[in-house]
């Protein structure tokens, strides 16, 4: 048996298929004619561009507009003129042929991507890689393995798999994939989830222990592989499988039933969304409002700051698809970690306790956040839009927000613009310092939502994109918990909602606890809502208040997860 992370859930049986694409061997040549070879780079170029829109344009037919917006990241990429100037330039200045200016190029941009910690810009850096290939390989006339065609039964292995290459993958025939390398946010990951492919990464060392034509099973929900399985446990297998598959068929019937507890207790579920095109998940999961639209997104892969009519017109198609359904929108969420050029950011020392956020956005009012305000505030006619403000640590933060958008609600009444003026104006609770002053902020705030993915970085004093640390990187810590369940008490008392749109929000170990707690919205990925609002329709509130003590009554994350744990599988 082997380890890996858990990718995608359910349950593959195949036979393994290992697709190995061939190493590139990229020289530095000396070229006579630059002109020429600049107009070889930009053949490529768009030959690449070419390529990856036909794949946008089968994924998103196959299987949706959102999971193709990876792909037409990569034309983003591929059209970034800062980057092409820079081939371009390379091969003019130094002389050298397109594919060693590609990889010195697209290497650096990888590189910096990479080094900045952040999951988003792990994203990013695996991107550039795979365009960089991309490109190298109509230069050299190397043909891509054909994954369409892999035959049926297939667990496909690979080093690593490309957000090109797993778009291509036809689901009819590939029932599970294996890989070395990645990560459970990583585009790979979110396209196998997307296509309902199981999926278990980073597992090191299994192309070692496996030969083509070998009987794989893997479990992608909690990251097993077995090599070659004994008849009992293959049968074992299928039976989870089976039943894996019937859960699924069975959680359809939760669509259109309200999320209440056996004792009467009313929560509500919603979606986290990065786009206005993720809307359409929301409601095909019977969404009950958006608990995060993160609009960062709409700022990136791009070459200039979304127009404030652009950004109306975003807020405006979600809150009219959500019809009066609450939509919580967080405001700009960028800093030194996040690289985009045309905003000017300098590279922090340390960015993720630096010049991002809120922290930013009030330094740039005129030319950022006041344009995303406005828009905001006019998109609010439109719908039930609440304004979530990020990384808050202190009381004068919201203050300096709130006199801002009272400012533009002015300006919008002096010209006739129509807008909510009840529009509510929250906080997202994900450091420690609004934790320990949550009481303060829950006197003033109109809404709370826990971001539990900074507020146990944060915590813990844990980077969680380091791997030699990330073992105390849990929300089960008993100092996590313990802001959590402080956090939701300070809003309750205060008679605010309290919601939370971390990852913990859809983890089967963690809704009893917040349930407990008292947390009114759990924010999740859409596809997670149905099996969540299972759960919570089958608990009654006044029993989890022992699992709840009992829980927060340990000492160690170990003893509060096996304790959930065997509470959940009893």
């Amino acid at each position: 048996m082997y380890k890996g992370t858990d990718a995608s859930a359910g349950i593959g049986i195949g036979k393994a298929v290992i697709v190995e694409e061939k190493e590139l061997v990229i020289q530095r040549e000396t070229i006579i004619d630059s002109a020429a070879e600049i107009q070889r780079f930009k053949g490529a170029l768009e030959t690449s561009m070419e390529q990856t829109r036909i794949l946008a344009e089968d994924l998103a037919t196959r299987v949706g507009e959102k999971e193709a917006e990876i792909l037409n990241g990569h034309i983003m990429l591929l059209s970034d003129p800062m980057m092409t100037g820079e081939i371009e330039s390379m091969i003019q200045k130094d002389l050298v042929n397109s594919e060693f200016a590609i990889e010195n190029v697209c290497t650096m941009y990888a590189d910096m991507f990479a080094s900045m910690g952040d999951e988003l810009m792990q994203q990013r850096a695996t991107d550039m890689r795979d365009i960089k290939t991309r490109m190298q390989k109509v230069l050299m006339g190397v043909e891509s393995v054909d994954i369409a065609s892999l035959p049926e039964g297939t667990v496909l292995l690979a080093k690593d798999l490309t957000p090109s290459m797993t778009a291509g993958i036809n689901p009819a025939n590939v029932t599970g994939i294996v890989t070395e390398l990645g990560g459970r946010t990583s585009h790979s990951a979110i396209l196998a989830r997307a296509l309902e492919i199981p999926a278990v990464v980073a597992l090191s060392g299994i192309l070692e222990a496996v030969k083509n034509g070998d009987m794989l099973v893997l479990d992608g929900s909690d990251g097993t592989v077995l090599v070659n399985p004994e008849d009992e446990a293959l049968a074992e297998y299928q039976g989870k499988r089976a039943a894996f598959l019937k859960e699924k068929k069975e959680l359809e019937k939760y669509i259109g039933k309200p999320s209440v507890t056996k004792d009467g207790v009313t929560v509500e579920l919603a979606a986290n969304i990065g786009k206005p095109e993720d809307v359409d998940k929301v409601l095909q999961y019977d969404g009950e409002g958006v608990g995060l639209f993160r609009t960062e997104f709409l700022f990136m892969d791009r070459n200039a700051m979304p127009t404030e009519e652009e950004q109306f017109e975003a807020y405006r198609k979600v809150a009219i698809a959500m019809n009066g359904k609450p939509v919580i929108i967080r405001t700009l969420d960028i800093g030194g970690d996040k690289e985009i050029p045309y905003m000017g950011l300098e590279k922090d020392e340390n960015p993720f306790l630096g010049y991002r956020a809120v922290r930013f956005c009030l330094d740039r009012k005129d030319d950022v956040y006041r344009p995303q305000l406005r828009a905001l505030l006019r998109a609010s006619a439109f719908g039930n839009i609440k304004i979530m403000i990020p990384l808050v640590t202190c009381i004068d933060e919201y203050r300096a927000v709130k006199a801002l958008v009272e400012e533009i609600k002015g300006e919008l009444d002096e010209k006739g613009i129509n807008y909510n003026p009840d529009i509510q104006l929250g906080i997202m609770v994900e450091t420690a310092a609004a934790s320990l002053i949550a009481d303060i902020f829950a006197r003033e705030a109109d809404f709370f939502s826990i971001g539990t993915n900074d507020l146990t970085q944060y915590t813990m004093s844990v980077d969680r994109g380091n791997d030699k640390i990330s073992y105390l990187y849990s929300t089960f810590n008993p100092a996590v918990l313990r802001s959590i369940k402080r956090i939701i008490t300070c809003a309750r008392e205060a008679g605010i909602m309290v919601g939370m749109c971390g990852e913990a929000a859809s983890d089967p170990m963690m809704i009893p606890l917040l349930l407990a707690f008292g947390l009114n919205e759990f924010s999740m990925s859409p596809s997670a809502i149905l099996r969540a609002r299972k759960m919570i329709t089958e608990y009654n509130t006044e029993d989890l208040q022992a699992i709840a003590d009992q829980a927060m009554s340990f000492t160690t994350t170990a003893e509060v997860e096996n304790y959930m744990r065997e509470f959940i599988n009893s």
